[in-house]
């Protein structure tokens, strides 16, 4: 190989193997997010705080243990959305799998969130703990969603002290367990339409 070429090629080499440490080490480490003040109201897809102040943030172990105290679990994952495209004259029959035995208030975690539907959140969250603040709760959706952040921070600034967030949602719960098909709580879902 002529010295020209071996330089040329040992360069490419070693762009090939500085781009692949530095996509490896970006998939492999977390972006550090800070904690806002109150919700999170930006674009709610996207990397979260890895805390949340006067919440617990579990992950699947932890929420096994939290499991036992029979928690309030809060799916607040927004419903699927018919999309444009789809077929008029097909019926639309989203499904929607949860951790069994969630209540599931979709969009709950939006934010802003109307202030009636913000005032029917929290009351459909003390009728599910029977008005006991210390009473363990769960709320989760899916990864990298503030949705479930959001609400674990509502609660959390109404003296909630039971509060946990799930951060890794439906698809770490479904890592080890079964799912169940859940419909969106029934005062939830026949007040205002959600946001």
């Amino acid at each position: 190989m002529r010295p020209a070429a071996a330089t040329l090629l040992k360069g490419a080499v070693l762009v090939v193997a500085v781009v692949a440490l530095a996509m490896g080490s970006r998939a492999d480490s977390r972006v550090t997010v800070p904690e806002p003040d109150g919700v999170w109201t930006g674009p709610m897809r996207g990397h979260t705080p890895l805390t949340l102040r006067g919440a617990a943030v579990v992950d699947l172990t932890a929420l096994d243990a939290v499991m036992a105290d029979e928690p309030v679990l809060l799916d607040v994952a927004a419903a699927e959305k018919k999309p444009a495209d789809f077929p008029q004259d097909m019926p639309w029959l989203p499904i929607h799998r949860s951790i069994p035995g969630a209540v599931w208030l979709p969009a709950a975690g939006a934010a802003p969130l109307d202030p009636a539907r913000e005032a029917l959140f929290y009351e459909r969250v003390d009728a599910l703990t029977k008005g006991d603040k210390a009473k363990a709760i769960v709320t989760f959706c899916h990864p990298e969603c503030w949705g479930s952040w959001n609400a674990a921070k509502r609660l959390v600034l109404q003296g909630y002290t039971g509060v946990h967030w799930f951060p890794d949602g439906i698809e770490g719960w479904q890592d080890a367990h079964a799912t169940a098909v859940v419909k969106p709580d029934p005062a939830w879902a026949s007040n205002a339409a959600e946001p």
